[in-house]
């Protein structure tokens, strides 16, 4: 009777896993065969005995619909066999047919063929010889266009190029040759303003060589002219006058009236603007010429050459800013030294225009502020500035003595400044960041200088310009490199913030404390974590006075290096075992950092853009908080999966630590089937996990 009362109750169970059996995915039937198993001893063999009965039922259902339906497909067949002859007889005489008609339209098609080609080529040819009579006209003006620039008739060309431009190119503008020759036609106007440029300044030189001849020459004739007697000067004096201004005028006269005849007849209408450039020219080129004879030459005192002298001069000049580089980078350094890197505090108008006095701050917003207020460098920038017009001084000092032109005292006034910038306070800004005690308030302070440090340059520049009287639009001089300086010095500290960031975080992060074996999560954040978190968002308050980009920049570089140390904490080698209730209190931690993330500790990040640091964790925290192992292995790989940043590696890793943690707490309960169930679970998904890790390695 026991028997039967357990044989009665497993039927049903039978019933229910067949049904499971045909209803459901594959991948799941062996958890559902593993139930035959673990019920009473009998059950296996009454189960297969349900299965063989189950099997007869389907059997007999398909022989009953195979029975029904096999009088109807005979039919079918019979009906086939019957049209199959008639429709063979159709084909042969469709084919047949087909083939009379394409041989009677051969020759049709032919001579068709024939007359649309012969049409097609009358109509190209009439069109191409009115786009050839249309073009022809074009071509042959830039024939003679280019046979007039090499004549060197640059004023018929001139007049050329506006025929071209306003009558014959609007005609074949379609066309690539006509574009490419009215891009052309800057080139060669530039080209005729060079020569001509060039025919000038060869004239200059060719009057400058023959002033001293000119000169001797007008001498003489004046000492002939103050001998002649009164008389003869009395009765020949018209005369005299005449002939003295025909025959006798000098040879620069002569030479600036032909060149005048000359530019008068081949530019007589040119552009207002290129004639009065090239008289400006030679006004300011004669000028230099009249004061240069004028000046005694710098070579020679009492009659002696001093050319080794000055070469002497020079070399100690080169020496004498060495010296000067040298004692202004003590400067620069004790003026950092003394620093505070502090804005600078002002709370009335004097206090304003004595920092105004020394530094060339401008800033419409900041001077309608009330006082008190601070301006945004600090101390340092001011006496920067004013150090470096002090040694401007003390070069020219230097060069005051050398007999040399404004235009060469400019220039090595520049150079000089140039490598005080380039090398001596760069290398003092540089070795400034480096320093240990230099924090991240500092390094923020010292962009700030740089920024403005940098602005003030041009001021410099118009220093050196009211010193020597040397515009900065002449062609030769020499610029500042400021701009360089203090970008390289900006970037060295850019970098040095988010490298001692990323060093505060480690710091922060080795107080972690976490009980990787706990059953139960504490129910809030860790507290080490928290004090990371209210670190960054006072830090993140000093750095809104940074450009947008840096400050942006070292938000998401912390974020991101805040997530790789709390992801290598899980995967460290040395942690063996870790429970579910650690992963929870892991789990909380990491919200904190994204609420931290979404809060916009910076502003400027579009979206998501700052939670995306730490998706890593995210996906790979829901996947063990949520057990979802079925969606992350039929989903690998594709690109929508839901947790596509997840490594199989990582996770296999995080596994096996859960695994042995679970086999430890486990010992006495392995008889519970619950238990049992979620540990071969565990096994089974390692197994796969494995297997997914072991394919990719192959595959690579």
């Amino acid at each position: 009777m026991a028997e039967n009362s357990e044989g009665l109750g497993t039927v049903p169970e039978h019933e229910r896993i067949l049904q499971e059996i045909e209803s459901t995915d594959t991948a799941c039937v062996g958890p559902t065969l593993r139930s035959v198993y673990d019920d009473q001893p009998n059950a296996h063999k009454k189960f297969m005995e349900k299965l063989d009965a189950c099997i007869r039922n389907h059997d007999k259902e398909i022989e009953k619909m195979c029975n029904f339906h096999h009088q109807g497909f005979v039919d079918a067949i019979t009906e086939l066999l019957k049209v199959r002859t008639d429709a063979e007889k159709l084909k042969v005489q469709v084919t047949d047919t087909n083939r009379r008609f394409q041989d009677a339209g051969k020759e049709v098609i032919i001579q068709t063929e024939d007359i649309i080609r012969c049409r097609i080529q009358q109509r190209n040819i009439t069109t191409v010889v009115e786009k050839l009579q249309l073009c022809l006209p074009v071509l042959e003006m830039y024939s003679k266009l280019k046979e007039q620039m090499t004549a060197k008739r640059y004023y018929s060309a001139l007049k050329t190029m506006e025929q071209l431009e306003n009558v014959y190119f609007p005609r074949v503008s379609q066309y690539r040759f006509c574009q490419l020759m009215i891009e052309n036609l800057p080139k060669l106007r530039e080209d005729i303003k060079e020569i001509s440029m060039s025919d000038l300044k060869d004239f200059l030189e060719s009057i400058r060589k023959h002033s001293d001849k000119i000169g001797e020459t007008a001498m003489k004739q004046a000492q002939q002219q103050k001998t002649f007697s009164v008389a003869l000067q009395k009765q020949n004096n018209v005369k005299f006058g005449k002939n003295m201004y025909i025959n006798d005028r000098i040879p620069e006269e002569r030479k600036e009236n032909e060149l005048k005849q000359g530019f008068e007849e081949e530019d007589e209408n040119e552009e207002e603007g290129d004639e009065e450039t090239f008289e400006n020219y030679y006004r300011k080129q004669r000028k230099k010429q009249a004061r240069l004879v004028l000046q005694p030459q710098s070579n020679m005192g009492y009659g002696f050459p001093v050319n080794r002298l000055f070469d002497l001069l020079f070399e100690i000049r080169d020496q004498y800013n060495e010296t000067l580089l040298k004692k202004w980078a003590g400067v620069f350094r004790d003026i950092f030294e003394e620093d505070n890197y502090s804005p600078i505090p002002i709370v009335n108008e004097e206090e304003y225009k004595a920092v105004i006095s020394k530094f060339p701050f401008q800033d419409p917003d900041f001077e309608k502020q009330s006082f008190p207020k601070k301006f945004p460098m600090s101390q340092s920038v001011p006496h920067i500035y004013i150090q470096v017009k002090e040694f401007i001084y003390a070069s020219l000092k230097f060069s005051e003595s050398l007999h040399r032109s404004s235009t060469e005292i400019d220039d090595m006034l520049r150079k000089s400044t140039n490598l005080l910038l380039t090398r001596t306070l760069s290398s003092c800004l540089l070795n400034l960041i480096r320093k240990p005690h230099i924090g991240l308030t500092e390094l923020v302070q010292i962009i700030i200088n740089t920024t403005h440090l940098e602005q003030a340059c041009k001021y410099l520049e118009d220093f050196i310009t009211n010193i020597t009287n040397i515009s900065q639009e002449t062609v030769h001089t020499t610029r500042l490199y400021g701009l360089s300086t203090f970008k390289d010095a900006r970037h060295a500290a850019e970098g040095e913030i988010y490298t001692k960031l990323n060093q505060k975080i480690d710091e922060f992060v080795q107080l972690a404390d976490y009980d990787w074996t706990m059953s139960e999560p504490d129910g809030r954040a860790s507290g080490y974590l928290m004090d990371l978190i209210n670190f960054l968002r006072s830090i993140f308050q000093v750095f809104t006075h940074l450009p947008g980009k840096v400050a942006q920049t070292a938000c998401m570089s912390a974020c991101q290096h805040l997530s790789t140390s709390l992801m290598q904490m899980l995967l460290d080698s040395e942690l063996k075992q870790i429970s579910m209730g650690a992963v929870q209190q892991f789990n909380l931690d990491v919200i904190q950092c994204e609420l931290f993330a979404s809060s916009e500790p910076v502003p400027g990040f579009q979206g998501d853009t700052l939670q995306l640091a730490f998706i890593d964790l995210r996906q790979l925290l829901d996947l063990f908080m949520v057990w979802d192992w079925s969606t992350y292995l039929a989903d690998y790989g594709q690109p929508a999966s839901k947790y596509l940043r997840v490594n199989p590696n990582t996770a296999l890793t995080l596994l096996e630590k859960m695994k042995d943690t679970s086999k430890k707490n486990n010992i006495f309960a392995q008889f519970r089937k619950n238990d049992r169930d979620k540990q071969k679970l565990i096994e089974t998904v390692v197994k796969q996990l494995r297997s997914l890790v072991n394919g990719m390695s192959q595959h690579t």
